[in-house]
């Protein structure tokens, strides 16, 4: 199910025969005001005079002198540009500021010049302060000492910034917040924190403004060199070329895949050796022999009671193990949000995944979002995106507050939608939130999210574990030394024992990622007792 529908088509209709370099006019400050007051778009409207009115509050603070703006070039502080023009153009006043001149802007602009930056969004950036007389700040030292070099150097107390809720900077910060401990001291402004995706391409095509010309290019959120592709999402199917094409960004069906684009990979191998996407992180080669580790977590009281049966983690732990992957622990927690807390704290800070079940949903007993919260020190925060897709979904069938239904870990939140799934599923860093219910359930949503994060380059598809398991009618104080012996010689398998039954015969058990080491490991126990003593099993 594909959310926004009504509103995309609207805006492929009105904007696909402009793109950003044809846009035949540069807007003055008053054309930008006349363009939204007059559009049909109530939300954006309703978005732009919020926008403006944290913007005139902050120019009523502090003096022109004590503003500054920062600029990256990208779509989001493209829109905040723009804003920036038309509220000090409506904070002078007409009077004051008669023909709102292109070049009529005279707030001091940040530009962090960073070498791994792509080249169009250098030009874009000069361009653009050539465009609109832009008084530039250039770093291009680390931003941090930069910005503090800076704020030493100028009376600069207010920097606007253009932060949306959902991106990774925007946890724990409102309209006005202070600057976070151990940076220098000024105010964070942020006029379009609470904005979306549509939204901003809603003004930059309404407004009829320059945007970089990556985004005509499939490129949906623009980071580095190093980390920013086109977003697949976009892609155009033309045999008759054999170069991709991609549609622009203003066509993302879900403005929820806005990030779909970044990937992790290193600008040069190192070493000789190829670099690999590990989570989300970046490592050179794993060994054969290295284990990507998870954690498995249900929450449930009705587990803990004895009430229902915890199906789902053996499921869990089998996909895991059918992709290569080790899981440290299984653990069931009770509903309460400190437990959850506690839990996923633990688990995420020693693996490479968390996978947690249970406990998502409207109900007073569904703790788990928040407690994942609370686990990386951020609040709930209305997810507008989020509330945007159960309207779709439930529409007037909901009887509570879907805004509480939305509410999602600030600024860590990833929602992973995929058309088989009527919910999508929900990534905090490196823990992934199922809200299956049984073990069909769980087996669409892990195909689904295998596709999605390997498709993203996010979860490696590590070398699949190989086993082998033979049974013997010996004591177990006939094998006890021996098996304790073969594990010292072979560190690299996990070998270990157990029965079905008291009566039933021991089964040793070896697994590991190498074929040869296993057949190694066999033979020599095979060796240390007479012929015919074992007899080896298949299990699958």
């Amino acid at each position: 199910m594909e959310s926004f529908s009504r509103r995309d088509l609207e805006l492929e209709l009105k904007y696909s025969p402009s793109p950003s370099q044809d846009f035949p006019f540069l807007p003055s400050q008053m054309e930008i005001d006349k363009a939204i007051k007059e559009c049909d778009d109530r939300r954006l409207k309703t978005k732009y005079n919020n926008a403006i009115y944290v913007i005139q509050r902050a120019l009523a603070l502090y003096s022109i002198e004590e503003v500054a703006f920062s600029f990256n070039g990208g779509k989001d502080s493209t829109v905040l540009l723009h804003l920036l023009r038309a509220g000090y153009f409506l904070h002078k006043g007409e009077q004051s500021c008669t023909n709102g001149g292109v070049q009529d802007f005279p707030i001091r602009t940040i530009y962090f010049d960073c070498p791994s930056a792509f080249p169009e969004i250098n030009s874009f950036t000069y361009d653009a302060a050539n465009t609109y007389g832009l008084q530039l700040d250039i770093i291009r030292s680390d931003f941090k000492s930069g910005l503090e070099a800076l704020l030493n150097s100028k009376p600069i107390r207010a920097i606007f910034l253009g932060v949306r809720m959902g991106d990774p900077t925007a946890v724990g910060q409102e309209q006005f917040s202070p600057s976070s401990l151990g940076w220098p001291p000024f105010m964070r402004v942020n006029p379009i924190l609470d904005w979306s995706y549509r939204d901003v391409w809603a003004f930059l095509l309404t407004c009829k403004v320059h945007y970089c010309s990556l985004y005509d290019q499939g490129y949906t959120s623009i980071g580095s060199i190093y980390d920013t592709v086109p977003n697949s999402l976009l892609s155009i199917n033309n045999s008759s070329s054999s170069k991709e094409a991609f549609r622009p960004a203003y066509l993302l069906s879900d403005g929820r895949l806005e990030r779909a684009g970044r990937v992790k990979k290193l600008p040069h191998s190192v070493g000789g050796k190829k670099p690999v996407v590990a989570n989300g992180l970046t490592s050179m080669d794993l060994p054969k022999s290295s284990l990507l580790m998870a954690s498995a977590i249900a929450v449930g009281d009705e587990i803990l009671f004895g009430t229902a049966e915890d199906q789902l983690g053996h499921s869990l732990c089998k996909k895991l193990h059918s992709i290569g992957w080790s899981v440290s622990q299984t653990t069931v927690v009770r509903n309460e949000v400190d437990s959850v807390a506690e839990e996923v704290e633990r688990r995420q800070s020693t693996n490479d995944m968390v996978f947690i079940y249970g406990g998502v949903g409207p109900l007073h007993s569904d703790v788990t979002l928040a407690g994942v919260a609370k686990a990386f020190g951020v609040r709930l925060a209305p997810d507008e995106e989020f509330e945007e897709y159960l309207r779709h979904l439930i529409g007037d069938q909901c009887t509570g507050d879907r805004n509480e239904m939305a509410l999602l870990p600030e600024g860590i939140t990833e929602l992973l939608h995929h058309e088989k799934l009527m919910v999508p599923l929900i990534k905090c860093k490196n823990v992934i939130i199922f809200t299956a219910t049984n073990v069909l359930e769980l087996d669409d949503e892990w195909n689904c999210l295998i596709e999605l994060m390997r498709s993203g380059g996010e979860l490696v598809m590590a070398q699949p574990f190989v086993s082998k398991c033979l049974t013997t009618n010996l004591a177990d104080l006939e094998v006890a030394q021996p098996v304790s012996k073969l594990c010292l010689e072979f560190p690299d398998l996990y070998i270990g024992c157990y029965r079905i039954s008291r009566r039933e015969p021991l089964r040793i058990y070896f697994e590991g990622k190498d074929q040869n080491r296993i057949e190694s490991a066999k033979e020599a126990l095979c060796k240390k007792f007479q012929p015919g003593a074992f007899s080896e099993i298949n299990l699958s």
